[in-house]
């Protein structure tokens, strides 16, 4: 018999999965993928395809994020139907390690970000997850990206007019 979302401890699973993140122990988290995973991540420049590089995210993530910890929300949310979930959580982390890819140096600042991960389940493990969260927030708060109104967001808005000029002519 498969198991679907709706008849899974959904509760106790989450538990799980939030433990593997916090415990950093990507062992864990295999457990509760399918081989055959594919993890879309606004941080990853692609989806993650199987449980090895889900695995790789996970120990990237540890090293630019080694405090790196998730809990729900104040207002939790957890919703099945047939084989879909819909999880709300909250992650937080300060960037002491670097960032690979894309190279970004350490900052020291800290970050906190909600966001909602969509899964599809199959036989009780998560076969394609999907999160949503402000990849522009977390870059503002970590100082990857400038403040909005800064001179910083000034200069960098004057480069992409620049670069937008150069690709206009190249264009035409």
């Amino acid at each position: 018999m498969s198991t679907t979302a709706s008849t899974l401890d959904l509760a106790g699973f989450c538990t799980r999965y939030m433990a593997a993140w916090n415990d950093h122990d990507a062992g864990a988290m295999a457990e509760l993928l399918t081989p055959d995973i594919v993890w879309e991540d606004p941080a990853l420049p692609e989806p993650a395809r199987g449980i090895a590089a889900v695995q790789d995210f996970m120990r990237g993530s540890w090293v630019g994020f080694p405090d790196l910890r998730f809990d729900e929300t104040d207002t939790p949310h957890l919703t099945a139907e047939g084989d879909q979930v819909a999880w709300r959580w909250r992650m937080r982390g300060t960037m002491t390690g670097a960032i690979d890819p894309p190279g970004f140096a350490p900052t020291g600042h800290s970050m906190e970000v909600e966001g909602v991960d969509l899964w599809t389940m199959r036989d009780g493990r998560i076969a394609r997850y999907r999160a949503f969260y402000d990849m522009n927030d977390v870059a503002r708060q970590l100082a990857i990206a400038p403040a909005p109104g800064s001179r910083a967001e000034k200069a960098v808005v004057a480069l992409q007019r620049l670069q937008a000029r150069m690709l206009r002519r190249r264009a035409g």
